[in-house]
């Protein structure tokens, strides 16, 4: 049965336009028609923009957020902080990850991402058997999407180690170890589980230079096909310098010399690169997955987006660790980091572009797209209608047109902005919560009260 979305106003190919009607049949867009009158039976909203790609997600993690804000015997960093979350997990049964999943998948349609590439490495039992089917936690990752709506990228991970040159991975990294044939078999239960979601993808990804050998990684990139490969990389400094130890050259550098880097690729923050490996990631086309929320929570740095950027490069935001899921908060960190270092402002607007929201929207947009292994980001003909209604009443909104309707959010907005959302055509958001928000919500709570009651 046909429908159609109408705007008052909605960002179309990168180019305002108004009064904007979307016909849609089975989740399809069937044409996008500026200064259209709204008809009777459509459903109208104000602002309309593209529902974002979110690249970069542990969804089990959204359990533990604000329960590594307290400061140890030593100096806290990431290598801490990672201690935490393997005590976290050890306690996680299958119904414990889906329900918290479910909860971070609600909570990204709520913050403007209708499409998420879920970095899965949680395989195993607490005990590190694996389950009787391998693939029983990729099952409840897809279940999770199934329950909320979103479209979904799923990325199982090969781990098989715990440092450079192949180190015995350490107890807490028992839950997700795999061999080679293991993993391919992972693979294809992950490829069973999101058969019947619609708009679902699955890629691989190993999961850095650190938990893979080079003759994996190169088995492991195999099995990809033509779909997404994620890799972790040069997050830490302590990592650069461990990868400079085992092999002489950066992490970055290395990958770039030892694989072969493309389009299908996305580089999880890349935080520590020199001039040569941004360079060489422009040129082999691949995406940087950026994650500036949970970046600065762990303290790992900033990525140098202006040069970055300036010279071609491409980035999608990911909300990694989902110690808060919000786009628009992602976008504005982004920015503000590269602020704060170069002691300047609108630091990543386009000359052709001058809006920071606008030229950072429309980036990630396409780079999010890219790395999840999505043709058409945006409204197009044939492409699911995935899309934001922004509240034009919202008070950071006011009297404002065109990209300054995305500084006012990005910039501007303390919450409240989104008010609804589109998945495939299907509206998943309403009033700006998530129409199964309650019960997910609640089966959380109980998850939750037991978790941390251990």
């Amino acid at each position: 049965m046909q429908s159609a979305l109408w705007f008052e106003t909605a960002l179309v190919g990168g180019t305002w336009r108004d009064a904007v009607r979307i016909p849609h049949q089975e989740g399809r867009i069937l044409s996008v028609d500026a200064d259209a009158l709204a008809r009777p039976t459509d459903e109208c909203a104000g602002i309309g923009v593209p529902g974002l790609a979110n690249v970069h997600s542990h969804g089990f993690q959204r359990g533990m957020a604000g329960l590594a804000e307290t400061s140890g015997p030593a100096d806290d960093d990431f290598w801490t902080w990672r201690e935490v979350m393997y005590r976290f997990l050890d306690r996680l049964g299958p119904d414990d990850v889906e329900a918290i999943t479910a909860l971070a998948f609600t909570e990204m349609l709520e913050g403007g991402f209708t499409r998420v590439g879920e970095f899965h490495y949680l395989h195993n039992d607490t005990d590190g058997r694996a389950y009787a089917d391998p693939a029983e936690l990729a099952i409840r990752v897809a279940a999770a999407a199934d329950q909320t709506g979103i479209a979904l990228t799923l990325l199982p991970v090969f781990y098989a180690h715990g440092g450079f040159g192949g180190e015995a991975p350490s107890p807490g990294q028992r839950r997700f170890l795999s061999t080679t044939e293991a993993f391919a078999g992972l693979v294809e239960g992950a490829r069973r589980a999101v058969v019947d979601l619609p708009d679902s993808r699955v890629g691989v990804a190993p999961h850095s230079l650190r938990a893979v050998t080079p003759d994996e990684l190169t088995s492991v990139v195999a099995l990809g096909r033509d779909e997404p490969i994620h890799i972790h990389v040069a997050e830490q400094v302590r990592e650069v310098s461990d990868c400079e130890a085992w092999s002489g050259r950066r992490p970055v550098a290395w990958l770039l010399d030892h694989a072969d880097v493309d389009a299908r690729w996305c580089l999880i923050h890349a935080t520590h690169v020199d001039e040569t490996e941004v360079a060489g990631i422009i040129r082999s086309g691949a995406v940087a997955g950026l994650c500036p929320i949970t970046e600065a929570n762990l303290g790992d740095g900033v990525f140098p987006a202006a040069s970055f950027l300036t010279a071609g490069g491409r980035f999608g935001l990911g909300t990694d660790s989902n110690v808060l899921i919000d786009a628009g908060q992602e976008l504005r960190a982004l920015e503000y980091g590269q602020r704060l270092t170069a002691r300047a402002r609108n630091v990543l607007a386009r000359e052709d572009r001058p809006s920071v929201g606008g030229t950072l929207f429309a980036a990630a947009l396409a780079g999010g797209a890219q790395a999840l292994g999505v043709e058409d980001a945006g409204f197009r003909v044939g492409a699911p209608l995935d899309a934001v209604a922004l509240d034009p009443d919202h008070l950071s909104l006011i009297g404002r047109r065109g990209d300054a309707l995305l500084d006012g959010w990005i910039f501007g907005a303390r919450g409240g902005a989104i008010d609804g959302v589109w998945r495939a055509g299907r509206k998943v958001v309403s009033g700006g919560r998530h129409v199964d928000k309650a019960a997910i919500a609640e089966r959380y709570r109980r998850v939750l009260r037991r978790l941390l009651a251990a």
